[in-house]
């Protein structure tokens, strides 16, 4: 191990053997340390993290993932820390740019924020991820957080349009300056600092088929569904209304119409149709155990 860490990469991983060893591929040149905190896998995971030095922590499950990722980064050495999922890739553009990125000061890093600040795209998304969740880092003059573009695989190809991209995700932090809430899977971390962006993005292939884009969907409906019982909402029929007819078809026409998901041909319909289920799929689940629980 490097006398001085200078990266860590961290995941927190469950039956990812489909997925683990590309993920790990891309980052053995750049990591110094590798720590996998590990959901009692049944599978090969654990024994394909230790072909790349890993070093492997055996913990319980929890349905908020991010509360198993806030362990693995409380854990990491090394100055900066790259926090990746098992279904996410580094190109090698992106390893470059991590690397010059934890090598500079925060001159350095300043310089380059003001230039991806004028990144209209990146500025655009800025805007609207602060509008859901708030502002995003402080201004305290250091850069201590990096955003990070998604490409996302759907379906064997990279989806472009339906509002997808730039999916960005703060995976690259530096050590003690950010942590996740762990209250919500959807979630953005908490900075005490600067978020700059990367300018290369990484492969993220959480869809490569259509049984387990299902899955991930089941999932998260879940996790909605017990959001809305924490918020005690309405069974209302009105309520019902709402999220059967009015906010699907909002978001469809969302994804399809306006952030242009027909480019994306049957891919992008079929993007834009599940994103706008997964409203009424929760609120059904969440009304079918009020119900029976009365």
């Amino acid at each position: 191990m490097a006398t001085h860490i200078n990266l860590s990469v961290v995941l927190a991983t469950r039956d990812e053997e489909q997925n683990i060893a590309r993920c790990l591929e891309s980052v053995k040149t750049i990591a110094d340390e590798i720590l996998i905190f590990d959901e009692h896998s049944t599978d090969k995971t654990v024994a394909i993290v230790k072909k790349y030095g890993a070093h492997v922590f055996d913990v319980d499950h929890n349905d908020n993932f991010h509360i198993t990722k806030q362990k693995a980064i409380d854990k990491a050495l090394g100055e900066w820390i790259l926090q990746m999922d098992a279904d996410e890739v580094i190109t090698p553009k992106l390893a470059k740019e991590i690397q010059q990125i934890v090598h500079s000061n925060n001159e350095e890093l300043l310089k380059k924020k003001r230039v991806l600040d004028k990144n209209s795209l990146y500025s655009r998304h800025m805007v609207a991820l602060e509008q859901r969740d708030g502002k995003i880092g402080k201004d305290t003059g250091e850069v201590v957080a990096f955003l990070i573009p998604r490409i996302n695989m759907f379906l064997g190809k990279p989806l472009i349009h339906a509002g997808v991209y730039p999916d960005p995700a703060i995976r690259l932090i530096k050590n003690g300056k950010a942590h996740l809430p762990a209250k919500s899977v959807h979630e953005i971390m908490e900075v005490d600092g600067e978020v700059s962006w990367t300018e290369y993005a990484m492969e993220h292939y959480d869809s490569p088929t259509f049984n387990r884009y299902l899955a991930r969907a089941n999932r998260y409906t879940d996790l909605t569904a017990e959001s809305f019982k924490k918020s005690s909402l309405s069974l209302s029929l009105r309520t019902l209304m709402f999220y059967s007819f009015i906010k699907p078809t909002i978001v469809f026409l969302n994804l399809y119409i306006r952030h242009l998901g027909i480019l994306d041909g049957m891919r992008g319909f079929i993007w834009s149709l599940f994103s706008a289920l997964h409203f009424p799929i929760a609120y059904f689940k969440y009304y079918s155990v009020q119900y029976n629980s009365r």
